[in-house]
């Protein structure tokens, strides 16, 4: 049965308790990385995709850590450089995927996004899958999740709303936050049986 989205968030709130100094931190940290070089002259865009892939990795490793109850350091964000091939490949491939879905119709390119949103904390918890396998693996199970990820975004969205008022201010609590909440989230729905398969035979990937 699917935890009410106010208890979710409150369970999440339980889960920062004693830990927002690491987790702004950490959060800072991947912020500052990933968009910081994009200005670095003769690397720039290149240089961005290179990164986010294995930091997207490292900053899910790290709020998935936390709210298993295993303190780890802000640096442990870069965690994800140790599986950098699969971490690249699967930022690069499901970034395609969603644009593509995206180019034909805003709502496919929405559901292709939520359908792959727990790419990461898959690789995390399992590092030896491919790339296509943790992407088909997350589709499988958001499989009957995809409403309730969609209006987790939109009260997201509503925070951020709020968070403007402050002068940007508020967005130090809301993204640490919101990856504590996508964190309890998926330690949720990581559990329940699937009632298909997760990838075909020949691990090629289905598209949505």
């Amino acid at each position: 049965m699917n935890t009410p989205i106010q208890e979710l968030l409150s369970n999440s709130e339980r889960s920062l308790s004693g830990k927002w100094g690491p987790a702004i931190l950490a959060t800072l940290l991947y912020l500052v990385l990933t968009a910081g070089i994009s200005f670095i002259p003769g690397i720039g865009t290149i240089g961005s995709l290179i990164i986010t892939g294995p930091l997207s990795l490292g900053i899910a490793t790290f709020f998935l850590r936390m709210v298993q109850g295993d303190d780890s350091p802000p640096t442990s964000i870069f965690d994800g450089f140790q599986n950098f091939g699969t971490a690249l490949a699967a930022y690069l491939l499901s970034s395609v995927l969603i644009l593509l879905w995206a180019l034909l119709l805003i709502i496919p390119g929405i559901i292709a996004g939520l359908s792959y949103s727990q790419t990461f904390y898959i690789l995390s918890e399992e590092p030896q899958l491919s790339a296509m396998d943790a992407i088909n693996k997350s589709k499988a199970m958001m499989e009957g999740h995809k409403m309730r990820l969609f209006l987790l975004c939109l009260v997201f969205f509503g925070m951020a709303i709020l968070c403007l008022a402050t002068l940007g201010i508020g967005f130090l609590w809301l993204s640490p936050y919101i990856s504590t909440v996508m964190a309890n989230f998926y330690q949720e729905v990581k559990g329940e049986e699937f009632q298909h398969s997760m990838y075909d035979s020949e691990g090629t990937i289905d598209m949505v």
